[in-house]
């Protein structure tokens, strides 16, 4: 993938949207980072409740 096609903007379902606000505020921003790099190294463009359940359990959160 060439750096002119990469963007760093993730879309984020409703779904997965809603699982993150269940995270602790204090948390948040740093589980969005880490769910947003594991979509990345997926090649996501889309950030599912699926991932974001997922890194709950890579977490142990």
């Amino acid at each position: 993938m060439s750096d002119s096609n990469f963007t760093d903007a993730l879309r984020w379902t409703v779904e997965a949207q809603s699982k993150l606000k269940k995270i602790p505020f204090f948390a948040r921003s740093q589980a969005k980072a880490r769910i947003e790099q594991m979509a990345r190294q997926a090649e996501k463009e889309v950030v599912t409740a699926d991932l974001v359940e997922q890194a709950r359990l890579e977490f142990g959160q």
